[in-house]
């Protein structure tokens, strides 16, 4: 009698363990869609300003337009491929991948899609066996679950700054993508 009961114990315990997997797939799933819906919005506002305008900035002590762009794909590598990947930080100071330096409109566009395929494509093998392991983010104990949630924050928050750009310079911007 004991033998089922041990059974019955263990299969209730597999069954609850797959649900708990596909609903963490499920949230990929989910976090991939609005993203490629974040990339899509953040790629037809870097199109709406134009080149000539990649320079400016509203205020001496703030990032410029294709400044901006570049920090939200420093950002991205960072949180993905360093921060959650365990690769090395690339050097500020002297990767000049994230630098605006002499590129045009189009070369910082290209940087920005290619880093959020990068990143897509992370998104897409991540273990989601380690979403409760903890990072140290910036003096805070973040799970890594928190750090996904963070890199979709700080790409709203960069893209709403130029997007306030855009009206200052004479432009509309685009209509805003739903469910990013």
């Amino acid at each position: 009698m004991k033998h089922p009961l041990h059974i019955l114990i263990v299969l209730v315990f597999y069954l609850l363990g797959a649900s708990l997997t596909a609903q963490e797939s499920d949230v990929i799933k989910e976090y991939l869609e609005r993203f490629e819906n974040s990339k899509k919005y953040l790629l037809e506002v870097a199109n709406a300003m134009p080149e000539e305008k990649y320079d400016y900035r509203p205020a001496r002590e703030s990032l410029s337009f294709a400044e901006n762009l570049m920090h939200i794909g420093y950002a991205m590598d960072w949180h993905t491929q360093s921060l959650l990947g365990g690769r090395e930080s690339r050097n500020w100071n002297t990767d000049t991948r994230y630098k605006v330096a002499d590129k045009s409109k189009e070369e910082i566009i290209n940087v920005v899609k290619e880093t959020f395929q990068e990143t897509i494509d992370f998104i897409k093998e991540f273990d989601i066996t380690q979403f409760d392991e903890e990072l140290d983010y910036f003096g805070f104990n973040r799970t890594k679950r928190q750090i996904f949630l963070l890199l979709t924050d700080h790409i709203a928050h960069h893209r709403g700054q130029i997007t306030v750009y855009l009206r200052l310079n004479g432009q509309v911007p685009p209509r805003y993508v739903l469910f990013q």
